[in-house]
C-alpha cells in the first residue's frame, strides 16, 4: 500500500495546485504542505515551485513523479488481482490481460495473439481497447490499461518497451488505377499512377500493377490522399518520412481523414484514392488484386509494433515475457 504522502505528491503534480490537490483529497491546504514538506525532506531535494498560478514541479519532481505513478498503477493491478484470488481463490491458469492496441494491431494483428493466447490458457481473461498511440499512451498513465501494442512513436523516458514485430509500411492504390484525381489536382475522370497514354490513342490508361511502382514520392501528389485521423500511429509515421524528404500532407492533391482502415480500404479500392498503411493491414487485398501496392522506389519504409508499459513497473517480466511468447 502507497503512503498517504505519495498520494498527495501525485495529485498536486497533476493539478499543479496545493488548493486543488487539497480540494480533491478532501483535506486541507496545511495538510497538503505538509506531506509535501515531508516528501522534500526524504528526498533531499526540493518538488515544486511557486508560480504566479499554482506550483511547477521541478526537474526531480518528474522524474519522482514517473516513478511513483508506475508505482500507484501496480498497485491498482495488485488489488484487483487480490479481489479476484478472494472470489475464485483457485484462481486462472495466467494472469488476466487488460491492454489497448493502436487500430492496425487491433484489426489485424491481435486477433492472431488472442487465439494463440487463449488456446495455451482456456480459462484466461482478456480485456482488449483500441484507439491511436496518443490515446493509449494517456491511458496507461491513468492506469486504464497494463500495458499496450503500438505503432507509433511513445516517449521512451516514461515507458519501457519490447519489440513485437518489423513491419513494411506501403502506399496502396486501387487494382484498376484510379484515383479520382489526376496529376494536375482537378477532379473528374479517374486517373492512373503509371506513365500517361501515348498521343496517338485515346484508350484508357492501362491499369496499375505491382511492377509499375513510382521511383520518387514526389510522382504520387497529384492523387488524393486518404489516411488516418491526427494522433494516429499510421498517420504519424507518413508525417515524418514525408518530412525527411521535405514533403507534407498539404502537397498531395487532396486529403480525406477516415478513423477506419477497413473504410479506408474501401474508399481506396473504389477508386476514391491512394493510402499509405502497413502490409499487415492489406495483404488480403493484395494477394486477392483487389489493391496494388505501389509504393515508390524512395519510400521503402519498416517500423516497428511495439508492447508498451510505464517505466518502473514490477511487471516488467511479466510483459517481457508475454512479448516473446507472442513473438514465437
Amino acid at each position: 500500500m502507497l503512503d498517504y504522502r505519495t498520494h498527495t505528491f501525485l495529485e498536486v503534480y497533476r493539478r499543479r495546485s496545493f488548493t486543488r490537490a487539497a480540494e480533491a483529497l478532501l483535506i486541507t491546504q496545511p495538510a497538503v504542505s505538509q506531506h509535501i514538506r515531508q516528501l522534500e525532506a526524504h528526498y533531499r531535494c526540493p518538488l515544486f515551485a511557486k508560480t504566479g498560478r499554482g506550483v511547477e514541479p521541478t526537474p526531480a519532481a518528474n522524474l519522482i513523479y514517473q516513478r511513483l505513478l508506475a508505482m500507484e498503477n501496480d498497485e491498482g493491478r495488485l488489488r484487483a488481482e487480490a479481489a479476484e484470488l478472494c472470489e475464485r481463490p483457485t484462481g486462472g491458469d495466467v494472469a488476466p490481460l487488460r491492454f489497448g492496441c493502436t487500430r492496425t494491431i487491433a484489426d489485424y494483428v491481435a486477433p492472431r495473439l488472442m487465439a494463440a493466447h487463449l488456446s495455451r490458457h482456456p480459462h484466461a481473461s482478456v480485456t482488449l481497447r483500441a484507439g491511436n498511440t496518443r490515446d493509449l499512451v494517456a491511458a496507461l498513465e491513468h492506469g486504464e490499461i497494463d500495458f499496450a501494442l503500438v505503432e507509433g512513436s511513445f516517449d521512451r523516458s516514461c515507458f519501457a518497451y519490447e519489440t513485437l514485430s518489423r513491419e513494411a509500411y506501403v502506399a496502396v492504390a486501387a487494382a484498376d488505377g484510379s484515383t479520382g484525381l489526376g496529376a494536375s489536382g482537378t477532379s473528374g475522370a479517374a486517373t492512373t499512377l503509371d506513365a500517361a497514354p501515348s498521343p496517338q490513342t485515346e484508350a484508357a490508361p492501362s491499369p496499375v500493377t505491382a511492377t509499375l511502382r513510382p521511383a520518387s514520392i514526389r510522382e504520387l501528389l497529384g492523387h488524393r490522399l486518404i489516411l488516418r485521423e491526427a494522433g494516429s500511429g499510421t498517420r504519424e509515421i507518413l508525417e515524418k518520412h514525408l518530412a525527411a524528404r521535405e514533403v507534407s500532407l498539404e502537397d498531395f492533391a487532396g486529403v480525406v481523414e477516415l478513423e477506419s482502415i477497413p473504410t479506408i480500404k474501401a474508399c481506396v479500392q473504389a477508386g476514391g484514392g491512394i493510402s499509405f498503411m502497413y502490409r499487415v493491414a492489406v495483404e488480403r487485398e493484395l494477394a486477392q488484386g483487389e489493391l496494388v501496392d505501389i509504393t515508390p522506389d524512395d519510400f521503402q519504409i519498416e517500423h516497428d509494433f511495439c508492447l508498451i508499459w510505464q517505466r518502473g513497473s514490477q511487471y516488467a517480466p511479466r510483459y517481457r515475457a508475454l512479448c516473446a511468447a507472442w513473438r514465437s
